[in-house]
């Protein structure tokens, strides 16, 4: 089965290449395409963050994963199959993060803390809502939150 999907906008960012960490230093704003009009955005300024699911370009075929590895090549930490971790190299090269939003001009949406370098395809964007939230209590491995220690 095949899937297309079309860019509903491109982020426009301060960092052009990837990098694991600081994140929330990044200033980026999205860009609808002409598809879309002011209207798209209208009551999203009522939340406070957005869901942002976007298509990592940049990630070249030969190293995308579909096994296992250590996270970030670190050995200290378990190797993990690649859906038990959030590695770019991903087999769908898909992104997606909760980030918060910070503006909302016309067509365009001003954010902090969205992990997406410029020009990345944006396939969806979604209020946060915590109804979707986890229910029940959230458990992760310690590794996990090493890793993510300096990411925001």
């Amino acid at each position: 089965m095949k899937i297309k999907l079309e860019p509903v906008g491109f982020v426009f960012s301060s960092r052009s290449e990837v990098q694991d960490d600081s994140w929330d230093s990044v200033k980026s704003y999205i860009d609808l395409t002409n598809n879309f009009s002011e209207k798209s955005l209208l009551g999203l300024l009522d939340f406070s963050h957005v869901e942002i699911i976007f298509y990592m370009h940049k990630v070249v075929e030969s190293k995308i994963q579909t096994k296992s590895r250590y996270p970030r090549n670190n050995k200290d930490w378990p190797e993990v199959g690649i859906f038990s971790q959030r590695g770019k190299n991903r087999p769908n090269k898909i992104g997606h993060t909760i980030c918060e939003l910070i503006h909302v001009d016309k067509s365009r949406l001003y954010l902090k803390g969205l992990d997406a370098i410029n020009g990345t395809p944006v396939l969806d964007i979604k209020p946060w809502v915590n109804e979707f939230g986890p229910r029940g209590k959230v458990k992760q491995p310690r590794w996990i939150s090493e890793l993510m220690a300096g990411y925001w």
